[in-house]
């Protein structure tokens, strides 16, 4: 706030700035001094909008840390493009599979951009009905069809100044991928039985478990609609490329479980860690939050049963190793359909020396074909 009075004195411009002014002009006064004035005060407000950023940033940091749990490089750079783009307003596109955290990711976008006090929208394109994709979406008007008693609002247009997550997007029929291309494209929505398109304003992230270009290519995805949402992409890494991440990980959601449930929160064994080091983990994050809610309420079930007596000598450390290598290279060999060329690059082994650790370790080639 600038003051301007003609009847002012040095008292009065003295207690203007306690107050919270930011200058004080007497009449009569030059245009040239009120420009200046004004220049500078825009000068500082910018300053302290930057700050203010700074400030949320550092503090955002802390909480996307507690909300993305990880120290492998993988996590430590999907938590910094989102601190990077969340205020951006930028579409993201989040590639991973079945439970690595798509929609936790989405979340942390939303939370930690300037929409965050706006709604955050989840919708399921594969738990849809074709059939009602356009209502649900879109909205409709009163009398659109027989049984719109109502005016519906849809997702969309629910959305307007927050976020849209669009998850399992490869799942959506190629029929309503024109019409949600048009939408994302045009940003304004227009309800069923409507003449008039509503302008919306909202960031959409989207989240696949599949490979789009790879959908594209077969016909399966519109690929003008794959390049529209990919503007910014987010890959998240399997559970099973940073097992680093799983002893904090699982003590997490140990701790979690124990006091959704009112029980004390037990401690894995060496042996018990070391075998949730060795899976493979097909199920990611969430296959490992499970087996931690069993642990807590020692009930057994899954691949892995934590809740079986602990021999009374723990695994020598040969013994981890050897376990650890014979999951590492049965799941390479696996993900290359047992192609020891491709293997041998992915480990960086000779071939000589992966032939010869797999007659060590037991595992038949024919058994990854």
């Amino acid at each position: 706030m600038v003051l301007v009075t003609g009847h002012g004195d040095v008292s009065m411009a003295v207690e203007a700035m306690r107050g919270g002014a930011y200058d004080f002009i007497q009449k009569p006064f030059a245009s040239d001094r009120l420009v200046d004035a004004a220049q500078r005060a825009l000068e500082r407000r910018s300053l302290m909008l930057e700050v203010d950023t700074l400030r949320r940033r550092l503090s955002d940091r802390q909480g996307v840390e507690a909300l993305l749990l990880g120290q492998s490089p993988a996590m430590v750079a999907v938590r910094a493009t989102i601190l990077h783009v969340a205020d951006t307003g930028a579409d993201v596109l989040i590639r991973g599979e079945t439970g690595t955290g798509k929609e936790m990711v989405a979340r942390c976008l939303h939370q930690y951009s300037n929409r965050r006090d706006r709604n955050f929208v989840a919708l399921n394109c594969g738990g849809m009905p074709e059939a009602l994709f356009e209502s649900e979406v879109f909205g409709h008007e009163s009398g659109a069809f027989t049984g719109a008693i109502r005016t519906r609002v849809g997702q969309f247009e629910y959305s307007d100044g927050g976020t849209l997550f669009l998850d399992e997007i490869e799942s959506m029929p190629v029929a309503l991928q024109v019409k949600l291309l048009r939408v994302i494209q045009e940003r304004s929505v227009q309800r069923l039985g409507a003449n008039r398109p509503i302008p919306i304003d909202l960031r959409v992230v989207a989240a696949t478990k599949e490979d789009l270009v790879e959908l594209s290519r077969k016909q399966r995805f519109r690929e003008d609609l794959y390049y529209r949402l990919n503007v910014v992409t987010i890959d998240l890494p399997p559970l099973r490329e940073r097992r680093e991440d799983i002893p904090m990980l699982f003590e997490h959601f140990v701790l979690q479980a124990a006091a959704r449930y009112g029980r004390d929160a037990p401690i894995a064994t060496q042996g018990q860690m070391l075998r949730l080091m060795a899976h493979a983990w097909p199920g990611n994050v969430r296959e490992l939050r499970n087996i931690a809610d069993r642990f807590v309420l020692r009930v057994q079930g899954g691949v892995i049963d934590l809740t079986a007596k602990p021999s009374e000598q723990e695994p020598s450390l040969a013994e981890q190793l050897e376990s650890f290598e014979r999951s590492l290279i049965a799941e390479t060999m696996r993900l290359t359909g047992g192609d020891v060329g491709a293997a041998s690059e992915a480990l960086k082994l000779p071939k000589k020396t992966l032939y010869d650790r797999l007659r060590r370790l037991g595992l038949p080639i024919e058994s990854f074909r």
